[in-house]
């Protein structure tokens, strides 16, 4: 029961924070909901892994979770070289 809870509490959480990626005033801030997301997905991932009690659900939450570190630092490397560009 407190697991089909937790699950509905990250689907609700996804969208609330999909809405802050559509409408974000700022890039930086659409970049943190997106990184967000991905971490209540890797959420759901390993609850799932919990749920089905197979251990292969938990290796692709942590190549997803290492895709998803990669994806901020590609995503702020950008954003820095970018700031860069404008204050010189």
């Amino acid at each position: 029961m407190i697991i089909q809870v937790l699950i509905v509490m990250l689907l609700c959480a996804c969208v609330i924070t999909f809405v802050r990626l559509i409408k974000g005033p700022t890039v930086p801030d659409r970049i943190v909901a997106a990184n967000a997301i991905g971490i209540m997905f890797f959420s759901l991932i390993i609850l799932w892994t919990y749920i089905y009690g197979t251990d292969i659900f938990l290796d692709v939450a942590l190549v997803y979770a290492i895709l998803q570190f990669a994806e901020v630092l590609v995503m702020a490397r950008y954003l820095g070289r970018r700031e860069s560009l404008y204050h010189e």
